[in-house]
């Protein structure tokens, strides 16, 4: 290798030192330290209250829970059981080593070694547990003497005032914490993959990946898994996002009104061999969608369409992308789209067949 080409390896190497750019919001990081604030003001404030000023009422770890659960709320290494056994667990390693062997250097050294091997073996990996382990030998005399004590108070007196204040300041901003994964299941309960995981990559695909990097990632599988599905809707429309909804709605509508008699509207549907229509108000706004599935629910009396229309529609702008319906036409149970306009009046309505035209159409486009 020559030296322009050491000095550019060089180079690369030296630019893997400066940080990547972190996708948050402003609104996010001033969340996150007005939550670091009062869980750590509460946590001090409870272990206080319960322990006097005599004992030590606040240890430094907490500082490092406190990133993890009020800036990181999803990691997995933030979760409930996280803090509480990752704590906890390490507070017992660190206290039992120091009793055993002392207080010196490579004692904290083995206490961390051992605390991060007891928390992978009983699934509560958390980074702050480190540093626990290592103050229950390091912190000096008013630790030393607490003894397994020292795994009571502070540590889960102040792990526990932490995840009650991170469990209502996330909830309360809509964070879902604890963090739960949203799982896609298959609508008509078979055991096939939905219907946009049959091609591109699968679960199979990503366990196989992950099962060979053989490293832990600070990101639930489950949550990876949805973002590189969303990555590739993104991608579509960043290829086809000129295709709008109103591109390929059907306009010459036929409507039902709330008060319509349910046989006039069974009649209508299967004259005109649809499987749906949409509902509408005296000003064209939508009120529901009528389904031939609706009419063969076995409470329904033979009365007027308000009495079994879906109230509860998924909807879409004339302008919104073809790719926003992709997931919702293929995965879920929807098979009938209203298009609405800014006044939320009806324009269309998109079906499975209209997405598949559009996409055969798209396909022999880029082919020519």
């Amino acid at each position: 290798m020559n030296k322009s080409g050491v000095g550019q390896a060089l180079l690369a190497w030296l630019k893997a030192f400066w940080p990547a750019p972190m996708a948050v919001s402003l609104t996010e990081r001033v969340l996150s330290c007005i939550g670091a604030v009062m869980g750590l003001l509460f946590s001090s404030w409870l272990c206080r209250e319960a322990l006097g000023s005599a004992s030590p009422w606040l240890i430094a770890p907490m500082g490092a829970s406190a990133v993890l659960l009020f800036a990181a709320p999803a990691s997995p290494l933030a979760q409930p059981w996280s803090i509480i056994g990752g704590n906890v667990l390490s507070a017992l390693v660190g206290v039992t080593c120091a009793m055993w062997l002392g207080h010196s250097a490579w004692v904290a050294a083995l206490a961390g070694g051992l605390a991060i091997a007891a928390m992978f073996a009983l699934r509560c990996l958390h980074p702050p547990g480190g540093a626990v382990a290592l103050t229950a030998v390091l912190a000096g005399a008013d630790i030393s003497q607490l003894g397994f004590h020292f795994a009571l108070y502070p540590v889960a007196v102040n792990s526990f005032g932490l995840l009650l204040i991170a469990l209502l300041f996330n909830n309360f901003l809509r964070r879902q914490y604890p963090h739960r994964p949203q799982v896609q299941v298959n609508v008509h309960k078979t055991r096939d993959p939905l219907p946009s995981s049959r091609l591109g990559f699968t679960s199979a695909d990503l366990d196989e990946v992950l099962k060979a990097r053989g490293e832990l990632l600070d990101i639930a599988r489950d949550d990876l898994e949805d973002i590189l599905q969303q990555t590739e809707i993104h991608a579509f429309n960043r290829r086809f996002g000129e295709v709008r909804c109103a591109d390929i709605m059907s306009k010459d509508l036929l409507t039902l009104t709330p008060d319509t008699p349910l046989q006039e509207a069974r009649d209508r549907l299967l004259n005109h061999r649809l499987h749906a229509m949409p509902v509408v108000g005296p000003q064209q706004e939508l009120l529901g969608l009528l389904t031939l599935h609706d009419l063969m629910h076995p409470q329904v009396a033979d009365t007027v369409v308000s009495s079994c229309m879906r109230r509860d529609v998924t909807a879409c702008q004339a302008r919104s992308p073809l790719a926003d319906l992709l997931q919702i036409l293929s995965d879920s149970d929807v098979h009938h789209v209203p298009v609405l306009d800014d006044q939320q009046r009806l324009q269309g309505i998109i079906s499975q067949s209209d997405m598949l035209a559009a996409l055969y159409r798209i396909a022999l486009q880029r082919t020519a």
